[in-house]
């Protein structure tokens, strides 16, 4: 079985999410996404930074907040998805013991 990891490069990143480097500069500056690498010359981002940082830009352009917002807004949103996976995994589990009885 092989592993692929996706990583990109600043300027790649900021192709693929149509932003200016800046702009993913600031979203990193503000705690949204973690690059690894030092600088901005050597970040590397994976693939859930890119789908972080384009979900950032998102909500920028469409709801025109301010980045502070945008991180809680993230926050929140990933903390929604982490409670309905849970759900799921718990109504399954429920589920399996109601067949039981």
């Amino acid at each position: 079985m092989t592993t692929v990891i996706l990583e990109f490069g600043l300027d790649e990143l900021s192709r693929l999410v149509n932003t200016p480097p800046t702009r993913v500069i600031e979203i990193v500056e503000h705690g949204i996404v973690e690059p690894s690498g030092q600088g901005p010359d050597r970040w590397m981002f994976d693939l859930s930074a890119l789908h972080t940082v384009r979900r950032a830009v998102r909500l920028q352009r469409e709801l025109e907040l301010d980045w502070a917002g945008i991180a809680l807004a993230i926050d929140l949103l990933d903390e929604v998805e982490r409670l309905r996976t849970e759900n799921q995994r718990l109504r399954q589990r429920l589920a399996r013991f109601m067949l039981q009885e």
